[in-house]
């Protein structure tokens, strides 16, 4: 059926009817994902977790993914709310709010207190039927201030989070939280910065000078070279670019893709060019690097360098871990005879690095793919496309 065949009131009571479908498919959703947990199913493909396997095998988003896996194991705890879901009454999303109430801690503390789980899943199930979405969020955050009226212990670990947020075009976004004394210590040093920066005619905005401020404290911690090392080496700001680019003025966008997955213009790579060293990288026909700069034998750093480059974080099929997070393996291992060559070698997380050593195995395919296969010989794979059913 086209649009212009409703009118009026169908197309609400369509919009009514496929919001409700939409919820009972998340209830599906969420019974399966427990299931899948319950069996321990992601270890079949290598992999750790339901929100791990999601990630890489479903394309959802990390925070999609932890908030499908928080709540199917809350409505465990929350039969009622459960059911309603089941019939289309309630969203993924109030769940999500209901399963603040049910985390282990919580669930401990209602224990102690005496509190009758069944009497707060009722009424949780039913403002959540009945009421506004910002009724259920006050009833829930109610129950959360009654179940801990003393606040937070206080220990600042509890109240500090971060999380970062990476966009199509490699803008970050930030959101955190920390607790009084680290937020005093982040802003002592702010603003030290912040101050010393005032330049005459300085038309920034306060949040712009901070956002400023923010970048020089990690240029001034990276120069300072006191940093924990990442895989054997100092951090540092890497970009890949190619050769033309950065020598043609052009401004060149999407040219060049730095360490953490940004993709920048080359104008932008050639300003970064100016402050630090530059190697040469020549790639052959295949995509493998065939010189790394003067060295005339390959160092394990230069190794390193052209697995990163090669192949841009874990090449375990499903993971999507970066490329500080992994070693560099041996397809053959040393002991049988394997060199220690790039041709030899593969980009694997600890996880999967140890998976490969205990019978799942990566191969490279003469297209430049990677392929793993499990300790049965079958291949894992992730689906070509995600297509509803006919």
């Amino acid at each position: 059926m086209c649009s212009g065949d409703l009118v009026g009131g169908d197309v609400l009571d369509g919009v009514a009817v496929l919001v409700a479908e939409r919820n009972r498919i998340d209830a599906a959703l969420a019974r399966h994902v427990r299931a899948a947990e319950l069996a321990q199913a992601p270890e079949r493909d290598g992999l750790r977790s339901m929100a791990s396997w999601l990630r890489g095998h479903c394309r959802l988003s990390a925070a999609e993914a932890s908030r499908l896996v928080r709540n199917e194991r809350a409505l465990e705890h929350l039969p009622a709310l459960a059911e309603a879901h089941d019939a289309g009454l309630v969203s993924a999303e109030q769940v999500a709010l209901a399963a603040r109430a049910v985390t282990p801690e919580r669930l401990a503390a209602a224990a102690v207190a005496g509190v009758d789980l069944a009497v707060i899943d009722a009424v949780f199930t039913g403002v959540a039927v009945e009421r506004p979405h910002a009724d259920l969020v006050q009833v829930v955050q109610r129950y959360l201030d009654d179940l801990d009226p003393d606040g937070p212990e206080p220990d600042p670990t509890e109240g500090r989070s971060l999380a970062l947020a990476k966009h199509a075009d490699g803008a970050l976004s930030i959101r955190g939280q920390l607790d009084p004394v680290g937020g005093e210590k982040l802003q002592a040093a702010l603003e030290s910065l912040v101050q010393a920066d005032r330049p005459a005619g300085d038309e920034r905005t306060r949040a712009q000078r901070l956002g400023d401020a923010l970048v020089q404290l990690a240029d001034n911690a990276l120069a300072d070279g006191n940093l924990p090392t990442l895989r054997g080496h100092r951090p540092q700001v890497a970009v890949v670019v190619e050769l033309q680019d950065l020598a043609d003025p052009g401004t060149g966008p999407g040219a060049g893709r730095m360490g953490f997955g940004a993709v920048i213009s080359a104008a932008r790579a050639r300003w970064l060019a100016c402050d630090g060293a530059v190697s040469r990288v020549v790639f052959g026909p295949g995509g493998a690097p065939l010189d790394l700069g003067r060295e005339q034998r390959l160092a394990s750093r230069h190794l390193r360098r052209a697995a990163e480059l090669r192949d841009g974080g874990c090449v375990f099929t499903g993971c999507d871990a970066p490329t500080h997070w992994c070693d560099v393996h041996h397809l053959v291992h040393w002991i049988d005879g394997g060199d220690t060559s790039l041709e030899n070698s593969a980009l694997l997380c600890e996880r999967h690095h140890t998976k490969v050593h205990h019978g799942f195995r990566v191969e490279r395919q003469p297209d430049s793919r990677w392929r793993t296969y499990r300790p049965d010989g079958t291949e894992i794979t992730t689906p070509a496309a995600l297509v509803p059913a006919a």
